[in-house]
């Protein structure tokens, strides 16, 4: 895989990180059509989504290592390599998460409770949010880097940092609202679907955690340059 990807690419550690994390954005687009089959009882397409997510979970995870067991250590740019490497985990996190969330959504037939699912599409779809300004900073990269880590386009990706930040605080409040809600409907489902709803929630929230922590990687690279 790594020879395709540096055919692609070239030997910009960047372009390698863009690869990678677009590769994670097709798994975390993929979620919302997964509850969305859950919600219609499409069980048939859900698991078919899922396998997808494992697929692209898989192929993202190859591509990290490929990218952590041939990066030159010798190339001599603006960032630290350990850095660097720190922004490829907090990617991989995130694909490892979604392969978590689509593994738990299909280990039993859940109903959505209706008085859960607009407080959850709303989480979910926060998490997302989160996740693709973080993607827009990665996108951002080359650019930084043409610029050498300073200038207005620093200051354009740091604003882009705080965007990320400010998105993953709305997160943490609509979650708390959400488990307040999924704990007053308790009683209304089984203990085994209540815990994988508990999971679940706790696997997208994850999502932004580690868009910020990614985003915030970038940041100490902007402070050390």
């Amino acid at each position: 895989m790594l020879g395709s990807i540096f055919n692609l690419f070239g030997r910009s550690p960047f372009a390698l990180l863009g690869a990678h994390m677009l590769k994670v954005s097709e798994a975390v687009h993929l979620l919302p059509g997964l509850f969305t089959c859950l919600e219609n009882h499409d069980y048939e397409t859900m698991n078919q989504i899922a396998n997808q997510i494992g697929e692209l979970e898989d192929q993202a995870h190859r591509a990290k290592e490929d990218i952590r067991n041939h990066l030159p250590k010798s190339l001599f740019l603006p960032i630290d390599h350990t850095l660097l490497l720190e922004i490829l985990m907090a990617q991989d996190k995130i694909a490892d998460r979604i392969g978590d969330v689509a593994v738990l959504i299909t280990l039993k037939k859940m109903d959505f409770c209706p008085s859960f699912v607009t407080e959850f599409k709303e989480f979910l779809t926060k998490n997302i949010q989160t996740f693709d300004a973080a993607l827009l900073i990665i996108k951002e990269m080359h650019e930084l880097l043409e610029s050498s880590f300073g200038g207005i386009e620093a200051e354009k990706v740091a604003q882009m940092i705080k965007d990320v930040s400010m998105k993953e605080n709305e997160v943490d409040m609509v979650q708390r609202s959400l488990l307040k809600k999924l704990f007053t409907i308790e009683n209304e489902m089984p203990y085994t679907t209540f815990y994988l709803w508990q999971k679940i929630c706790e696997e997208i929230a994850a999502i932004s955690d580690f868009s910020e922590k990614l985003a915030l990687r970038i940041r100490l690279t902007l402070e050390k340059s």
